[in-house]
């Protein structure tokens, strides 16, 4: 399934792919080839589909140019986002948060069409190659923008909004993973616009970042926060100047 959806993200991006498609009945054959292996795999699993595998791979490749769209908004994100992005083509082809967010588009796509497992084993696969760990439950809009994204944890019954960024090591978790909340909201809701920056903990179902806020690095967030918040962790840090150190290493045994 995973090499199946890699070969449906070089069907999207070409540039991604290691066959170059010289004419329109090339991609279409190759299409129609991931087609046919994605019906292969799901009629393994039939009798756990809420639909016939046939009809559940023709949703799933009708939903392609609506990931597309998605993906192509997300990329435009990362690299209006990043100093350090050169071009949308360089956001495709190198940056992990780009895989992940692909990756989990597919998945998400695939939870939807309420197909078991096979939307974890896509996420779980992101994850070992990226360190960037979505559930396929997530909820997430447009413009989806992750700098660097290492340690990056989304859950669940997470619901993001629009034009939101975020940073590595942030955790969009729960406040208890106790088994009777499975089928309640237990991850948080970020709204539109908003930037939460390296090491953030933000948890609980009930929390709210409000749009257009900002939470700062290390912050432990577990209750809501209005629209234009700006929520930092102030640390106290001693610096002291000490003396010259030069005589201190200046011995001999």
């Amino acid at each position: 399934m995973c090499k199946l959806v890699e070969g449906v993200l070089q069907l999207l991006f070409p540039p991604l792919s290691d066959v170059r498609f010289e004419t329109v009945q090339e991609l279409e054959e190759f299409s129609q080839g991931l087609k046919v292996n994605m019906m292969r795999i799901l009629t393994s699993m039939e009798q756990d589909l809420p639909l016939p595998a046939e009809e559940v791979a023709e949703q799933m490749m009708q939903k392609l140019p609506q990931i597309y769209e998605l993906l192509l908004m997300d990329a435009e994100a990362i690299a209006a986002g990043d100093p350090a992005a050169q071009s949308i083509g360089e956001v495709v082809r190198t940056y992990p948060g780009f895989k992940a967010v692909a990756m989990y588009r597919m998945a998400h796509a695939l939870y939807e069409l309420q197909v078991p497992l096979l939307p974890r084993v896509l996420t779980e696969y992101a994850h070992a190659r990226t360190g960037i760990d979505i559930h396929p439950g997530a909820q997430i809009g447009t413009h989806f923008c992750i700098d660097h994204g290492t340690g990056l944890v989304i859950g669940e019954t997470c619901v993001i909004g629009n034009y939101v960024k975020v940073y590595q090591g942030v955790t969009l978790g729960a406040l208890s993973v106790d088994k009777a909340m499975a089928n309640i909201k237990r991850h948080p809701t970020i709204e539109h616009h908003v930037v939460i920056y390296a090491g953030a903990t933000i948890l609980g179902g009930n929390t709210v970042v409000g749009a257009h806020s900002i939470v700062g690095g290390n912050v432990w967030l577990t209750e809501s926060v209005p629209p234009y918040s700006r929520v930092y962790h102030r640390p106290q840090i001693d610096v002291r100047r000490s003396a010259d150190p030069a005589n201190a290493i200046n011995f001999s045994i």
